[in-house]
């Protein structure tokens, strides 16, 4: 028990550690935050974060509500890419489908993913109503359990054509 404990109390600091170098270098003489893109069938949509806080105090946020809007067809996917001060820390993508129930996870690890393919329609799910970028911190409650928590947020809201089109 004592060895898994020691285990992740190392991954603790270690996860804690890449996420302040990340947040230190998107700080670090840049005015603006970094954006994230998606692509689908000639359209393009560029977001920068719907929510901001500071990796060592989630409780200074900056709420800019920013999301952006992609129009997508079932037949084209998504194309996403993140930048790489995103994709230097963990991070995790969030699909949201017509049941928000039916949302998937997707966690990154650290210098590994800048871009993702993102099916417009899933079989089980549906459509695809959404996306969000995570950038993630961990924290520890007063019982000392650890999780993550976002500490920042990027969104995008997916636009399908009407279903009934009026007849020429």
């Amino acid at each position: 028990m004592r060895r898994f404990l020691a285990i992740l109390a190392v991954i603790v600091v270690v996860a804690a550690a890449g996420t302040a170098v990340a947040v230190a270098q998107l700080s670090r003489g840049h005015d603006e935050l970094p954006k994230i893109s998606a692509y689908s069938n000639g359209h393009l949509t560029r977001v920068g974060p719907f929510r901001y806080c500071p990796v060592l105090n989630l409780n200074d946020c900056t709420q800019s509500g920013n999301q952006g809007e992609l129009r997508v067809n079932k037949e084209h996917p998504v194309q996403l890419s993140v930048p790489a001060e995103i994709a230097r820390a963990p991070w995790r993508l969030l699909r949201v489908y017509e049941n928000p129930v039916d949302t998937t996870l997707s966690l990154y690890r650290p210098n590994t993913t800048l871009a993702v393919t993102i099916p417009t329609v899933d079989p089980q799910r549906g459509r695809l109503t959404g996306i969000a970028v995570q950038l993630l911190t961990l924290v520890q409650d007063q019982n000392g359990d650890v999780f993550d928590l976002p500490h920042a947020e990027w969104s995008v809201r997916t636009n399908w054509p009407d279903k009934a089109q009026p007849a020429p």
